[in-house]
């Protein structure tokens, strides 16, 4: 038995709502969620796991009907599906009238149910959120029934909020597979017990790292999986990176260095910079240019002004400045206490350049 495994879709999400690119995400999210399904065609397999999250929020109809289609386009792949946190059933959702496709099954029930696949011998269970939050561990003694059967979890959660899972335990239940959702970083079990595939495409900047779906296989005979891997399908990332500066670095140079290093690694990733280092304390860095111009959410400038404290003290002996290195220069200082320094005095000087 071949099957994908998704979870954490967040169909009709836009992430980085403040942001110019942020209707190229949530087209994103819809575009390689079609990937998916594509895969799931051309891969010729049985299954296709849905373990939450599926919606961003309570689906709208035309939500529910533009789903729906794509799974229409794979009739002889069984769609099975349970809802996660953000798009649990209400007792006035959509979900509960809608008709599915023949080929989807959407275990919709808050306690936990299960489905039997005859031709595949494969029974999957699974249950629904009904609630924001779970927070008891539901998990913990839930066993397949001892039937000669493929048997598949699919089930939402992993913290605290949201149904505690000892991965212990669930590796001991018995099931041939676990598809979990809910955590939004990719992890397949040592002994392939279990597996989250993270969110299809990332979702915001703690998101890093490659994002897509599982792809497995579960033998017929031994009803054991045999063979199980993580697929990268998200085209955009969002990136983590850190940029050294001295004293003789300039704004032209630092623009330069970010520039270039966005354009080697790819213009379609979303990135995050970190200044650190020493900088001149005349430089100010302005790299407003790059943020407006590029896909940058965010820069940090960590730098701190590298100031000569002995030759500032012997300029400014009985003045503020000098009390304020007097009293914070030491030999053990922590990086908080020097940070301390470094502010304070570029406050300082700055207000005794403004008042000269």
């Amino acid at each position: 038995m071949k099957f994908l495994h998704i979870a954490d879709v967040h169909w009709g999400m836009n992430p980085d709502s403040d942001k110019p690119w942020s209707r190229d995400r949530a087209q994103a999210i819809k575009s390689t969620f079609s990937e998916v399904v594509r895969q799931a065609r051309i891969r010729d397999v049985d299954f296709l796991f849905i373990a939450g999250d599926l919606f961003h929020r309570q689906p709208l109809l035309r939500d529910l009907k533009e789903v729906n289609y794509l799974f229409s386009t794979i009739p002889e792949v069984q769609v099975v599906i349970i809802a996660g946190n953000h798009d649990r059933v209400r007792p006035n959702s959509a979900l509960i009238s809608f008709t599915w496709c023949p080929n989807v099954t959407y275990l919709m029930e808050e306690k936990l149910t299960s489905v039997y696949f005859q031709e595949l011998n494969t029974e999957v269970h699974g249950f629904s959120y009904h609630t924001t939050e779970i927070t008891e561990s539901r998990l913990d003694r839930v066993k397949p029934p001892l039937t000669q059967r493929i048997h598949i979890l699919l089930a939402h959660g992993g913290d605290a909020a949201h149904m505690p899972i000892n991965k212990t335990a669930l590796t001991n239940a018995g099931f041939s597979y676990a598809a979990l959702g809910h955590i939004h970083k990719p992890e397949l079990a040592a002994d392939f017990s279990y597996g989250y595939p993270g969110s299809l495409e990332p979702l915001d900047k703690t998101e890093t790292g490659a994002h897509g779906m599982i792809a497995g296989e579960i033998h017929s005979a031994s009803m054991q999986i045999a063979s199980l891997e993580f697929i990268p399908l998200s085209k955009t990332q969002y990136i983590p990176l850190v940029v050294h500066v001295t004293p003789a670095t300039t704004n032209g140079e630092l623009s330069d260095r970010i520039t270039e290093e966005i354009r080697t690694r790819g213009t379609q990733h979303i990135y995050r910079f970190r200044i650190r280092g020493m900088r001149d304390p005349d430089i100010v860095f302005d790299l407003q240019p790059i943020i407006q111009h590029m896909q940058v959410i965010e820069i940090i400038d960590e730098s701190e002004p590298q100031y000569d404290f002995n030759k500032l003290f012997t300029e400014h002996p009985s003045d503020m400045i000098g009390f304020y290195i007097h009293a914070l220069t030491k030999e053990d200082a922590s990086p908080v206490e020097k940070k301390a320094l470094y502010y304070g005095i570029d406050a300082l000087l700055r207000t005794t350049d403004e008042r000269s």
